[in-house]
Parts: C-alpha cells; sequence; structure tokens
C-alpha cells in the first residue's frame, strides 16, 4: 500500500491534504484515484489508512478512517557519522541505513575522503538529493520518521557538535574491541539495553587517520572490529547499524 507524509498543519477534521510532488506522483505515477485506500503519516507520529476523497489539481484530499498503533521507529537513536564516499555509494549508504532505522546521517569530510564539495553550491545540490532518497526510502520501508540528512561537514565540525551519548567506530586496525565487549551493552538483562543515542563512525574509502580515531577516543569514543574480513565503506556503516538494532532488540533481538 503507499505510503504518504503529511505535515499536522494540513489536516483538519480528520481530512488530510496532500499536496506538491506527492501530489503529482499520487495521480500522474501511481494513478491512483478517488476511493483508493492508502497509508498516512500525520507529523511523522500517526499513522492512519485513508480513502482518498478528492483529487483537485496538486490539492488532494484524504479522508482518515483508521489510526495504526504499530511501533516502527526503533528504541536506539542512531546517528551515522559516514566518511564521504565517492560515486553514487552515498546515495546507497543512505538509502539502506534509513531502512535500517537510523535516525540521522552526518556526510563527513574526512583527511583521506577523495570526494571533497567545497562550494556551498555544491553542498546543497548533494543534501536535497540525498534527503529526497531518504524520504523515498521512509516510505518505502514503513518508516514513522523521515530521517535528517545534514549537509557535508568537514571531520572537526563533526567531532564537535556531537549530541549522543556515546560513539563508536568501526577501525579496521581494532584487533581486541568487537561490539560484544562494549561496556553500555547490557546482556544479563531482556529485553537488551543500550543507551538511548548513539553515534557511529565509519571511514572513507582510504580509512581514518591515526589522527581522526585519537580524536573520536578522546571523546570517550570506542573502536570496534567488524569481524575477520575488512569491509568496504558502503558495508561496514550498514553492519555496524545492524548489529546495534539488533542489539536494541528492534532487529530480531
Amino acid at each position: 500500500m503507499h505510503r504518504f507524509f503529511v505535515d499536522k498543519s494540513l489536516v483538519e477534521n480528520n481530512i488530510a491534504r496532500i499536496t506538491g510532488d506527492d501530489a503529482k506522483h499520487l495521480e500522474k505515477v501511481l494513478r491512483l484515484k478517488a476511493g483508493d485506500t492508502i497509508e498516512v503519516v500525520v507529523g511523522e507520529e500517526h499513522e492512519y489508512l485513508g480513502e482518498i476523497a478528492a483529487m483537485e489539481g496538486n490539492n488532494h484530499q484524504v479522508k482518515l478512517f483508521e489510526h495504526r498503533n504499530i511501533q516502527r521507529e526503533s528504541p536506539l537513536n542512531i546517528t551515522l557519522y559516514q566518511g564521504l564516499p565517492k560515486s553514487s555509494k552515498m546515495e546507497f549508504i543512505i538509502q539502506k541505513a534509513v531502512e535500517l532505522g537510523v535516525a540521522r546521517i552526518v556526510p563527513v569530510i574526512n583527511k583521506r575522503s577523495v570526494v571533497q564539495l567545497k562550494t556551498s553550491k555544491d553542498q546543497q545540490k548533494k543534501q536535497e538529493r540525498w534527503q529526497k532518497i531518504a524520504y523515498e526510502a521512509s516510505k518505502q520501508s514503513k518508516r514513522l520518521r523521515i530521517p535528517k540528512i545534514t549537509f557535508p561537514v568537514e571531520f572537526n565540525e563533526a567531532l564537535n557538535n556531537l549530541s549522543e551519548e556515546v560513539q563508536v567506530v568501526a577501525y579496521e586496525d581494532e584487533k581486541s574491541w568487537g561490539l560484544k565487549d562494549l561496556p553500555f551493552i547490557n546482556k544479563n538483562k531482556e529485553p537488551k539495553t543500550l543507551v538511548a543515542s548513539i553515534g557511529l563512525w565509519v571511514g572513507p574509502e582510504g580509512g581514518f587517520t591515526q589522527d581522526e580515531i585519537d580524536r573520536i577516543k578522546e571523546k570517550e569514543g570506542y573502536t570496534v572490529a567488524l569481524g575477520p574480513r575488512i569491509l568496504r565503506t558502503e558495508t561496514a556503516g550498514l553492519a555496524l547499524i545492524a548489529m546495534m538494532q539488533y542489539e536494541s532488540g528492534d532487529l530480531g533481538g
């Protein structure tokens, strides 16, 4: 069933209005019509079933008739700090990270990043494209919330603006610590408990410099190995997210 997000300001008396590009997509691409049933998420909080009541240009009216109390979001608030990769890898990472339930993605320009978005115009163009991918992935995966994709930031700026309780870094040179060794993962209680919010760090193709690793550790960050094989940047972050979501009880835990 097709899913749409609407702002609270567009809902009155159980009638939601779908406008703009979503309205065009509903009519021209999906070819839905009056009487069809769709899913509507209001204010990234409430999920409804709705029936298309009227279609007027780019302003379609949907009658909300069933509130659905389904827990779609992870109990763990994850921010992915992703070292900026080459080509279209970032689009793939965003799409899959959203499906896995992250709350926010911060594209990071590391010292070894090959891609350098130096102008504000370049950054804005990329951010708008990435946010659209996150929006579509949220609809496809039945999310209640649309993760925020920030503008690309330099490593130092990302590190200086941390808001999560702890930071975990996927680091290929870590030899002794894995996820099971992290002190905030409680293995003796059910359900498993983690901190409320966590930052996950993945380097670009060239990896982190030792100085970058040291600086994250200064912020009480933990470096972890993800196994005996070296994972590509587009694999490492997704594997780390999935492991953390499992520990939180979100993915099969």
